[in-house]
């Protein structure tokens, strides 16, 4: 690996990307939290066993928090991707750990202010910053290696 990408920047790569798996996986928690707080599943079996519960694919809490989580499925595996191939064309340690630690904040800001904290122009900016790193070390890699 190290005559791939330097040491130090697979470490900041493989502990922020692990922050960043956890994030995504405790959004299903989230969903769930949600639909035992408003009663509301999308399974009749689900909902059987809780006294005044429905059976219901729009409540808006839950559709709130399933959107956030989508838009991670959409965003985050791409980022793994291509900042694992930029990383192997050589970026500058101290830039290449900002922008890894930014693209994982800027997600993490995006779910709070999408699913928690319902917050415009919060939510915009946080989803525009983790897309400007994702295009920018997407050309990077590109000018690279062509």
């Amino acid at each position: 690996m190290s005559t791939l990408m330097d040491p130090e920047l697979f470490k900041t790569f493989a502990f922020w990307g692990s922050v960043l798996a956890v994030k995504l996986i405790s959004m299903a928690g989230l969903t769930a939290r949600m639909r035992y707080k408003n009663k509301v599943f999308a399974n009749p079996e689900d909902a059987k066993g809780f006294k005044g519960s429905k059976v219901a694919l729009n409540d808006p809490d839950v559709e709130r928090v399933r959107r956030a989580h989508l838009n991670d499925l959409e965003n985050i595996p791409i980022w793994y991707i291509v900042t694992f191939l930029w990383l192997t064309t050589g970026p500058s340690v101290k830039i290449a750990t900002i922008l890894i630690r930014t693209f994982v904040l800027a997600r993490i800001a995006h779910t709070v202010s999408y699913a928690i904290f319902p917050k415009q122009p919060h939510r915009a900016l946080a989803y525009f910053m983790g897309l400007g790193i994702t295009i920018y070390e997407t050309i990077c890699t590109l000018v690279y290696y062509l």
